[in-house]
């Protein structure tokens, strides 16, 4: 069976070796049809300490680790690729 991968934001960096992710899903209201959204935090291990919060980041399930962590970080999430820089002196 392959592992689950999700993707979500980090909120806190703080404990050793650990990051706790936020992952936020969009769900629609079994009742009224509304799409609303529910969001879950999971803690996940960052064995190098290299994942600061506010990144955007994509975890994998692993086998327990403690308590808590059943994920590990694979991988940094490209979200805000800095656009191209244009000249205005050049365009005009």
């Amino acid at each position: 069976m392959p592992k689950r991968v999700l993707t979500g934001v980090i909120v806190s960096d703080k404990t050793d070796k650990t990051v706790v992710v936020n992952v936020e899903r969009k769900v629609k209201h079994p009742l009224y049809g509304k799409i609303i959204r529910r969001s879950k935090k999971y803690h996940a291990h960052d064995e190098a300490n290299e994942y600061k919060a506010g990144e955007t980041v994509r975890i994998e399930e692993t086998a327990p680790m403690s308590k808590l962590k059943t994920w590990k970080v694979v991988e940094r999430v490209n979200t805000h690729a800095t656009p191209e820089r244009v000249d205005v002196d050049a365009a005009a």
